[in-house]
């Protein structure tokens, strides 16, 4: 199983879309601050400086992250990090981890910051793996959901 790392293409809108939503309403539910970016993923994303990767198995999109320009700084939010659920175990999720954490330090990101929840035990684990630490929640985020907020400082 070769997975291959690509950077967005606008015909890849509804795959992030997609993947997103599955796990968002699987544990959780869709919060508006998330039907927003997802929804409009070029003009919140890609328009601000982000970036979108797709992690790609033969013709199918399976994976996805986001790296989400930070207002008012140059750090980047790591961001709607999904796979699909039949492609789950397969560490597709940590090779878009790997190559987004490559992809900061060789655009000379000074930090990735994370949102998160305690409930997402494999994803708190494959976070720390890659170096992020927990640092303090502030109470105003965008995420009713997030009660973990994490760092990679480069």
């Amino acid at each position: 199983m070769t997975v291959e790392i690509i950077p967005f293409e606008q015909k890849y809108t509804t795959d992030f879309y997609n993947l997103n939503i599955e796990w968002l309403k699987s544990l959780f539910y869709v919060e508006p601050y998330d039907e927003m970016i997802l929804k409009n993923c070029e003009t919140h994303i890609i328009d601000q400086g982000g970036h979108i990767f797709f992690a790609k198995l033969n013709n199918d999109i399976v994976g996805t992250v986001a790296l989400m320009k930070m207002e008012g700084t140059n750090n980047f939010e790591l961001t709607k990090m999904a796979v699909s659920p039949a492609h789950r175990g397969f560490k597709i999720g940590q090779k878009l981890m790997h190559n987004v954490i490559h992809f900061a330090k060789t655009k000379q990101i000074p930090k990735l910051i994370i949102y998160s929840n305690r409930k997402l035990e494999n994803a708190i684990y494959v976070y720390k793996k890659y170096g992020f630490v927990e640092i303090p929640l502030e109470e105003n985020n965008h995420y009713e959901r997030a009660d973990i907020k994490m760092e990679l400082a480069f």
